[in-house]
């Protein structure tokens, strides 16, 4: 399914969505860019070079016409923009998970107001302006988990996500591979332009976002995550994203009130 929203002449648009846990849009594409801010819940972003999973408070942003998937985990309200792609000649042009700032979600708040025939020079023209400058400038967050195209390689990274528990090691898959763990691991960064560890982190924490967005406890996500105790998950965690995850969803969820307050 190929959608634009973007009537002639509109730079940009925003829609307010609101999904139930589980909820799940088939692989579909637009002919315009798209960001979606999850106010709340977790939103997981699917296409054919991986997975974007996308915490309360955050976004991630999809260039036009790339085909992609999208599940829900936990309530999620969603705030969409659909944005033309010729807007800003250096829009992202890949997929991405990115910090919204306070400013930019005010922006998209107000922009619900603003009428699709707006007057040229006045407020609502300058709202619409100054999100496609912000969108310019969207910091990307690591939480995305690029799989490889190697039929071998991808086949190993499932069963990895099967049991996230377990203790994999580099040198031991690559014995069983008949290899060496140094070409295992020139194979896999040259495939997911991470590192072995690196990639199984990054694994973890996306697993993470499921757990604790259904609101499981970080004592529960890190024993299933495998790690001996919640600090030592939390350190992992503070040390990818900056903050611990406590801090990291009760800071989205105080996000949140204050957009749906002003909604």
């Amino acid at each position: 399914m190929h959608e634009n929203f973007l009537a002639k002449n509109q730079s940009l648009v925003a829609k307010a969505i609101d999904y139930q846990h589980g909820d799940f849009e088939p692989s579909h594409s637009h002919g315009c860019s798209q960001l979606i801010h999850a106010l709340s819940g977790v939103v997981q972003v699917t296409t054919h070079h991986g997975v974007w999973m996308v915490p309360p408070g955050r976004g991630v942003w999809l260039p036009a016409n790339v085909t992609h998937s999208l599940r829900f985990i936990g309530g999620v309200q969603a705030r969409t923009l659909f944005v033309d792609s010729l807007a800003r000649a250096d829009l992202p042009d890949q997929c991405q998970v990115v910090q919204v700032s306070p400013l930019l979600r005010e922006l998209i708040l107000a922009s619900f107001s603003v009428p699709e025939n707006y007057a040229v020079g006045g407020r609502d023209e300058r709202i619409i302006e100054l999100i496609l400058d912000e969108l310019r400038l969207l910091p990307i967050l690591p939480l995305h988990l690029p799989e490889p195209r190697d039929p071998q390689l991808l086949a190993i990274c499932q069963q990895i996500q099967q049991d996230l528990s377990a203790a994999w090691e580099l040198e031991e898959i690559a014995a069983n591979m008949g290899i060496s763990g140094r070409t295992l691991s020139r194979r896999f960064q040259r495939e997911t332009g991470l590192r072995f560890s690196d990639w199984i982190r990054r694994a973890k924490i996306l697993s993470a976002m499921n757990g604790l967005a259904l609101g499981q406890s970080v004592l529960d996500v890190a024993l299933e995550l495998g790690y001996d105790s919640p600090s030592a998950f939390s350190a992992m965690f503070r040390r990818t994203l900056g903050v611990s995850p406590s801090e990291y969803f009760s800071s989205a969820a105080r996000a949140a009130e204050t957009a749906e307050s002003l909604s």
